[in-house]
């Protein structure tokens, strides 16, 4: 070989080198330091137990310490906007819900960051079904009853919900658009005054996830109607969906899971992916999100971003079509 044709291999070889992004480089030793995961509500509810949870079984799979961070308000956007705006080098990544990456960027037009664009969507985590609670006085003894009341008499009847923008409150406003009813939305601070003055008979109805609603109906404090989700709920399997009670195409469940910011190198956003599938095939791993009433399937990437994708769009049309808009 000739000195000419080795020098130019040379630069060639340098070249090739120098052009590896520092993202590239640093994947190969991913992780090299602390991971944090932030979760954006505050310590003690399903997130923040199902990320603490997460983080101690990846801080084992990883080699490598991983925290949880809350940084709660704004209903999810602070923390969720803190990790959009943090380096896609695989250290920050976000414990996101529907709330998060579907709702509210349906509901709050001046979001300070794009749901779909300033993420790289991990895994899917879990759904949790909500469930149509009526105070135990309530005559309708079936969802299909209890529609054919609010029909009658338009207006009559509210329903609580744990808060503007919460999937509960999404689930009387997808049942007010397919059902064609006319409810009154009443929203509280959290799941537990609500399901309170349903219990109370303040309010004849709810929607609430099934995990904080089993304890009251297995106590006989409230009946369960129907479920929000296409399929019937682990949890409740006696209690039909809304869409077995004549009201079709209604799905709708709350849902946890884990992004990165927009960019992060595909190795570490898959490495993440098949290390978290890992962690949730364990028992112990199995049996704390049953607790929390989670149901998971196995999902890529890509089938994760695709699901997100389809629940902006959903959330978008019920906002648009009910005129929902949060203050």
């Amino acid at each position: 070989m000739s000195a000419r044709r080795t020098f130019l291999l040379g630069l060639s070889a340098l070249a090739t080198t120098l052009s590896i992004s520092p993202a590239a480089v640093a994947q190969d030793g991913w992780p090299a330091k602390t991971v944090k995961l932030v979760v954006p509500f505050a310590a003690g509810g399903t997130s923040d137990i199902l990320a603490r949870h997460l983080a101690a079984q990846l801080q084992i799979s990883l080699k490598q310490t991983v925290i949880v961070e809350n940084k709660a308000g704004a209903g999810g956007v602070i923390g969720a906007d803190s990790v959009a705006k943090a380096p896609n080098d695989g250290y920050t990544l976000l414990l996101g819900t529907i709330a998060t990456h579907a709702i509210n960027p349906a509901l709050s037009p001046k979001m300070p960051y794009d749901a779909a664009r300033d993420f790289s969507p991990v895994m899917l985590l879990g759904s949790i079904s909500n469930v149509l609670l009526v105070t135990s006085s309530e005559s309708a003894k079936t969802a299909r009853e209890l529609i054919g009341k609010a029909k009658a008499k338009p207006g009559s009847y509210a329903f609580a919900s744990a808060g503007q923008g919460t999937s509960q409150h999404m689930s009387g406003e997808t049942l007010k658009l397919l059902a064609g009813i006319d409810l009154l939305h009443v929203p509280y601070k959290g799941s537990g005054p609500a399901i309170q003055d349903v219990i109370a008979g303040q309010v004849p109805m709810s929607f609430e996830t099934v995990t904080v609603a089993l304890p009251h109906i297995q106590a006989g404090k409230v009946r369960a109607l129907a479920v929000t989700s296409a399929q019937r709920s682990r949890a409740l399997p006696d209690v039909p969906t809304l869409q077995e009670s004549g009201v079709p195409g209604f799905d709708v469940a709350s849902w946890q899971g884990i992004f990165a910011p927009a960019g992060t190198p595909p190795a570490i956003v898959n490495r993440l992916n098949s290390e978290l599938q890992k962690v949730i095939a364990q028992p112990e791993t199995k049996a704390r999100m049953e607790t929390l009433g989670l149901e998971y399937s196995p999902n890529s990437p890509k089938q994760f971003a695709e699901f997100q994708a389809a629940e902006q769009a959903k959330w978008a049309k019920v906002a648009k079509d009910g005129n929902v808009r949060l203050d």
